[in-house]
């Protein structure tokens, strides 16, 4: 939770009341993929001509992966786990396929199936770091907080250059109000993966949690400008720009978030304020 902090003429509430209460609850992407590189090059592919390779080649357990892979991505969760169970069966020891199986498990929300299948996949390779950050996302999400750290640990050891165990780390330390070593996170992984949108909006909150709003605006206004629709950044934004004092741009964010999500809540009580004219937060 945030520390109240002071200004001429009282205790600052409003905007910073919501923030502490966005990050009391605060889910952020976990940046979950696919995991076999090979996945990635070939996920456009239509599946018809991967169905047209595997019919080429029944006994390549490599084939059945990649087609499962298209599948997962494309919402085919039965036909993905069909596959990669063929895949499996084909080759017992191929750990990308248990991983991306555990992958489609996560989507159907079933998280002992994606664990087991995550450490059957670090059990027949314990290098392989994508299987850490997936488990470890599992075990955040449960709130299993201690066994989520010792997997991101892991893959950064493994792979230091995956910016998804950085980011994910960097929840946990937020979550705890470890916010200094949250920022340090999301600061890696922003580094290894500029593009990202959900790093900068994640540093954002916590730029806001250490009462430095105007470090916190330019963190959601990169996250908005990697993506256009992303609500809960311009949501943030908002609140950054209420706690400047700067009632347009918060007006403006607040509004942008509504047309995104109107559900939100928070941006509906921030534009409440805004247009109630009352005292916005100033750093």
């Amino acid at each position: 939770m945030i520390a109240a902090t002071r200004r001429s003429g009282g205790l600052v509430r409003g905007a910073l009341a919501a923030t502490a209460m966005l990050l009391a609850g605060c889910q952020v992407d976990d940046a979950g993929t696919i995991t076999d590189p090979s996945v990635r090059a070939t996920a456009a592919v239509n599946i018809d001509s991967l169905s047209a390779v595997v019919e080429d080649n029944p006994s390549d357990a490599t084939a059945y992966n990649i087609r499962g892979s298209a599948y997962g991505r494309a919402g085919k969760y039965k036909e993905a786990i069909a596959d990669f169970d063929m895949a499996i069966r084909l080759n017992p020891n191929y750990y990308q396929a248990y991983s991306n199986r555990a992958l489609v498990y996560r989507s159907l929300n079933q998280p002992d199936r994606a664990i087991a299948d995550y450490s059957k996949a670090i059990q027949i390779n314990p290098n392989y770091d994508a299987a850490y950050v997936g488990r470890g996302n599992i075990y955040r999400q449960a709130g299993r907080t201690a066994l989520a750290l010792a997997d991101f640990d892991a893959a950064i050891r493994l792979n230091s250059f995956d910016p998804r165990a950085f980011h994910n780390r960097a929840l946990i330390y937020q979550q705890q109000g470890q916010n200094a070593f949250a920022i340090e996170d999301f600061t890696t992984a922003i580094g290894l993966d500029p593009n990202a949108p959900q790093p900068y909006n994640g540093r954002g909150l916590s730029y806001l949690a250490v009462n430095d709003p105007k470090a916190a605006a330019a963190d959601f206004t990169q996250a908005v400008t990697l993506n256009r629709s992303y609500a809960d950044a311009w949501l943030n934004r908002g609140l950054a720009f209420e706690a400047l004092g700067d009632a347009g741009q918060a007006r403006s964010s607040y509004t942008r978030a509504l047309t995104l999500k109107p559900s939100l809540t928070a941006a509906k009580e921030g534009l409440a304020r805004v247009n109630a004219g009352q005292p916005v937060v100033r750093s």
